[in-house]
């Protein structure tokens, strides 16, 4: 199947973009590629350091130069349910590579917030800040330079996107990602969120909610919803990540297991000592994020990875930007239903034919690249199946997907959709640009233009709510929330009250430099304005009253205000400090001083710079020639 001409071009686009800053990250892997295993290029005293504490055999193994080392970097702790699972793994893991001749090491720990637990509290505040602190400590745990290969255990909001910028910048080792898996369905969405907009409204007691609440997030695993932990597990599936099919598997079951014994030693199997090298840095390639972007949007998956995937993107030296996202959502079909954009959990998507049919049909459709490496190899092709137990009940083996979907109500065929596109759009105008999930609001609510109310936090919002003073038409324009200003924090707590406004017959829209992620629902919001206030940004022009107009189908963000009147306007002020300290958030001053744009990832880091010429390669001899990248140039004449 030829790749779909918008699908083409965008990547062209990307590939060309990139070309300075991608040239520069391959020269930096092959840089820190050395002969043989990884800690030859350590001293005696530094091995020794190394390996001092390991079992006698797996010490023996490490001081030989022929047998590779596996990293593992976990994301444990045992108070989150996505994470809980992997305090089992490490030990499935180091017994699964010694049967294949190698070692496992715990290289580190990353920090692991959960976004459920900090939701309009003060901790949400470190939240978008904790996936390039997740970066760092990945990139400490792999400064050792003990290790062949990295295996990347983690599932949820900031913590996959910061393992794999960590990874990345230690392209040249490979890397696999090794999911937990969701809990098993409880209480559904459609009741969960009915027990909220009751509680907003004053109607359920906190006891009824509560009560709803722990129904639904009952177990051990992923939250089943798709917000972003369940995207991120569908995007390392697309980028050829997971061993295929891996997401969504529940826990501490014996395919689990078993997929994690798999991943170990297929980990193990892709260093620089086996004939089948597979570097992350290599995996990860323009054609890769493309597929990444088109996965999202054909699954409506989270807001939050317009932030996130430029940020990877940037870590392998690629450059892409919200006109990429909205390109690519006009052109891909929607493929899915997935609360908040249905009625269905993720367990629903898996047994009605998954990841593998998901991918297939994208395939057969032009709309991913086939072309591409992955951690089985050549061909996202491989990627088109389902794992299942052996014979023996102990191994794992694939199948082909379900050429029909299991409930065409939850997984539909690219020629028979739940809409032409991806539901993400980019508006602009005079307020900035944003970003806007409309795959679950209704096309009668896409458009609003109504009379500006402006608030600089939740709370004031909610107080004004609870207070009866938002029965009317208005746009709520939540400002000072941007990454600068107090770190990006998402705001799930205006959903209900803003539904049940919707719901009782008001216009009403967000307009926020802030997020909402994968769970921003039916309401109109137009996310993460960029440039924010403290960055120069024009939100801070408007005043309680302008006409603002929200259309996702012009993609329009405009003030109705007249020109020489809006040039006229000062920005606003706030005082910030209380958002500065407590709850640890005096630590990341650093972070909000140097954080990038919205637009530009939210990061605090830069594009990989050219390497000094008096730096000298390890060994810049032996680039692997049939590593992917060759065809680039190809791509660009086309």
């Amino acid at each position: 199947m030829a790749v779909h001409p918008v699908v083409e071009t965008v990547t062209a686009r990307i590939i060309q973009r990139s070309r300075p800053s991608r040239g520069a990250y391959l020269a930096h892997l092959e840089a820190a590629r050395v002969k043989g295993v990884q800690r030859n290029a350590l001293s005696c005293t530094n091995l020794a350091h190394g390996f001092a504490a390991f079992p006698a055999n797996d010490k023996l193994a490490l001081r030989e130069d022929k047998k590779p080392s596996v990293a593992i970097v976990s994301s444990y702790n045992d108070m989150l349910s996505a994470h809980q699972p992997f305090e089992r793994f490490p030990a499935i893991i180091k017994d699964a590579v010694r049967q294949v001749g190698a070692v496992a090491q715990f290289a580190g720990g990353v920090p692991a917030m959960c976004d459920g637990v900090t939701q309009g509290q003060p901790g949400m505040e470190l939240s978008l800040f904790s996936r390039d602190a997740i970066a760092m400590a990945t990139a400490v745990a792999l400064s050792h330079n003990m290790f062949d290969a990295a295996l990347y255990l983690g599932v949820c909001d900031k913590i996959v996107p910061g393992l794999l910028i960590g990874a990345l910048h230690f392209g040249h080792l490979p890397a696999v990602f090794v999911p937990a898996g969701p809990m098993a369905s409880g209480l559904s969405n459609q009741e969960k969120a009915k027990v909220r907009q009751l509680y907003a409204q004053g109607k359920a007691t906190r006891e009824e909610l509560l009560e709803g609440e722990a129904k639904a997030y009952h177990g051990a695993g992923t939250c089943t919803f798709y917000g972003t932990a369940n995207s991120n597990q569908m995007l390392m599936e697309v980028m050829g990540l997971h061993l295929p099919g891996a997401a969504f598997i529940t826990p501490n079951t014996p395919l689990r297991d078993a997929l994690t014994v798999a991943a170990a030693q297929r980990a193990a199997s892709i260093t620089a000592l086996s004939g089948n090298y597979l570097p992350v840095g290599h995996v990860v390639d323009e054609k890769c994020i493309v597929n990444a972007l088109v996965g999202l949007l054909a699954t409506g998956g989270s807001t939050n990875h317009t932030l996130h995937l430029v940020a990877i993107a940037k870590a392998a030296g690629i450059v892409i930007d919200w006109n990429d996202f909205n390109e690519l959502s006009a052109a891909v079909p929607m493929l899915t239903r997935i609360y908040p954009n249905g009625d269905a959990d993720v367990n629903h998507f898996h047994a009605a034919g998954g990841t593998g049919f998901l991918i297939r049909e994208l395939l057969d459709a032009g709309l991913l690249h086939e072309d591409v490496t992955t951690i089985l190899g050549k061909g996202l092709r491989a990627h088109c199946t389902e794992p299942f137990l052996d014979a023996q009940g102990r191994g794992v083996v694939w199948k082909d997907a379900p050429l029909a979907s299991a409930d065409e109500n939850v997984l539909r065929t690219a020629a028979a959709p739940f809409a032409p596109d991806g539901g993400m759009v980019l508006v602009a105008g005079n307020l900035g640009r944003a970003v806007m999930k409309v795959s679950a609001v209704k096309p009668q609510h896409r458009t609003v233009e109504a009379p500006a109310l402006v608030f600089n936090s939740q709370e004031e919002f909610m107080l004004a709510y609870k207070a009866g003073k938002l029965d009317r038409d208005f746009v709520a324009v939540l400002r000072f929330q941007g990454p600068r200003a107090n770190g990006m924090p998402e705001l799930h707590a205006l959903t209900p009250a803003l539904a049940n406004l919707q719901d009782a017959g008001r216009r009403v829209a967000l307009v926020t430099d802030g997020r909402m992620s994968g769970a921003s629902g039916k309401v109109p919001a137009a996310i993460h304005v960029s440039p924010e206030i403290l960055a120069g940004g024009p939100l801070g022009l408007v005043r309680d009253g302008d006409i603002i107009r929200v259309d996702a189908f012009t993609g329009t963000l405009e003030a109705l205000v007249p020109a020489d009147v809006w040039c006229a306007r000062t920005q606003a002020q706030a005082d910030m400090t209380p958002n500065h300290v407590g709850m640890g958030r005096e630590l990341f001053a650093m972070f909000r001083s140097t954080v990038s744009a919205a637009e530009e990832g939210a990061t605090t880091f830069g594009l990989p710079s050219p390497i000094p010429t008096t730096v000298a390669l390890h060994d810049a001899d032996a680039i692997v020639e049939d590593l992917p990248g060759s065809d680039e140039d190809t791509l660009i004449k086309k």
